[in-house]
């Protein structure tokens, strides 16, 4: 009796080989996935403080209240900014403030004394602050 001679289908070698590949794909791309989601939350808790920023101005613009305050909390995982470059909102340099893991960011109107201006302040919870000016017209 003739055998049957069936060359279809993969060895155990040539599997473990690609199983290795994908093992191998797989430890590069996790890392790099994670740091792309870490900028997104940053990205996120930096619009969340314009946007904060901009409801602040407004409110002591227009006069809705002297000592308005709004406090975003943050969405980032790890201390520190992760992405380079200034990060401006109005006046406000946000690089200077500390960014803490499960932290917050509160963002504050004060009418100034004696002249036309008010000041935004924008704190972290370590204390650390930064102030821009906004003009009331």
């Amino acid at each position: 009796m003739k055998k049957k001679n069936n060359k279809h289908g993969f060895t155990l070698a040539e599997l473990l080989i690609v199983v290795a590949i994908i093992a191998v794909l797989t430890a590069i791309a996790i890392p790099v996935f994670s740091a792309q989601l870490e900028k997104a939350r940053e990205a996120t808790d930096l619009a969340n403080i314009r946007s904060a920023y901009a409801e602040v101005s407004s409110a002591g613009l227009l006069g809705e209240e002297a000592n308005y305050e709004k406090t975003v909390a943050l969405k980032q995982q790890q201390s520190g900014w992760q992405t380079s470059g200034d990060k401006f909102i109005g006046e406000v340099n946000i690089n200077s403030l500390e960014v803490v893991k499960d932290g917050s960011v509160k963002v504050t109107y004060v009418p100034e004394e004696g002249e036309n201006a008010a000041h935004v302040t924008v704190t972290m919870g370590s204390g650390t602050t930064t102030g821009g000016t906004t003009t009331e017209g």
